[in-house]
């Protein structure tokens, strides 16, 4: 429990530090490993269309691993680029009261990290969608961070999100996640410096993850020419791609944001709708038409 609480302690500074200055004002460039990963491809792949990826967070079993499974696979179709996959955690202090609760739903049902790789080796036999779990690092440190690099990567994950470990604390992380391939995702916020984020775009590897607000998932979006200022600021010291989470809830927030970032982040909008179906038949229908909405919603609005 004591360490549970000293993780906690530190998440705050993941997600809104601007602390910790870096000598790294130079443009960086984002260098992909020698096979490209599936994160990698998509961008590119986006790119060359002229699209913006859509990126869907789904928590792990809720309502059960075997829906999780369904869902990923039915918000593919429904036009879904990347699929974030939330680990449960019994005190995940960076989410909101909507995805808090899947959290316990999901820990009530008996999720666990092992049956969620078990779920993710299941689903790579019918999809090749980008799957990124983001997890707090208890569970990691628990499962063991080599161990937890090396099966997460045979199961089928390409990358990860530790909200509590900023980069500059991610030591127990870097080696492990760069000797099996999984490519770590930072957090950048609003509030962040310069060197902050030049230090974290060069650390990042698939997306650089951009909170849009000072606070916890489920917030309001903030104001859209504020989040665009600071995506271009990122842009000038890294060519990484940058998603852009926190607060995007309708199709009309997706298109704004997709106007100025390479990726939009949905989690507690479509979590939402999880819960309210869960007992509807026509769950999976209304949650894919959703993720359909924002994607074309997405699509129609021209890039700035």
């Amino acid at each position: 429990m004591r360490e549970q609480k000293s993780r906690n302690s530190r998440s705050k500074k993941s997600i809104n530090s601007s602390s910790r200055p870096n000598n790294h004002s130079s443009l960086i460039t984002h260098h992909s490993s020698p096979s490209q990963s599936r994160l990698d491809k998509t961008f590119e792949r986006l790119k060359a269309k002229g699209e913006k990826a859509l990126i869907t967070y789904l928590m792990a079993g809720d309502p059960s691993l075997a829906e999780t499974e369904q869902l990923v696979v039915e918000l593919e179709r429904a036009g879904a680029d990347i699929v974030e996959l939330g680990v449960p955690f019994s005190d995940p202090i960076a989410d909101g009261p909507v995805i808090q609760q899947a959290a316990e739903r999901a820990l009530r049902g008996g999720t666990t990290l092992r049956g969620i790789l078990d779920m993710v080796r299941h689903l790579r036999i019918q999809s090749e969608i980008p799957l990124v779990l983001m997890t707090y690092y208890n569970s990691i440190h628990a499962f063991g961070p080599e161990r937890f690099c090396r099966e997460a990567v045979a199961a089928g994950v390409d990358g990860l999100i530790v909200p509590d470990m900023p980069p500059d604390e991610a030591g127990p992380l870097k080696g492990p996640a760069a000797a099996s391939g999984l490519q770590l995702i930072f957090l950048l916020a609003p509030t962040s410096t310069d060197e902050r984020r030049a230090f974290v775009a060069r650390q990042s590897h698939g997306f650089v993850y951009y909170v849009s607000l000072t606070g916890i998932t489920g917030a309001k979006l903030g104001r859209v020419s504020d989040i665009g200022d600071n995506v271009e600021h990122i842009r000038k010291v890294s060519h990484t791609p940058i998603a852009v989470g926190f607060g995007i809830t309708t199709p009309e927030d997706a298109a704004e944001v997709s106007a100025i970032a390479d990726g939009v982040i949905v989690g507690s909008a479509i979590v939402k709708q999880i819960a309210a179906g869960q007992q509807e038949p026509g769950m999976l229908a209304r949650v894919s038409g959703f993720v359909h909405a924002l994607k074309s919603a997405m699509a129609a609005r021209p890039a700035r």
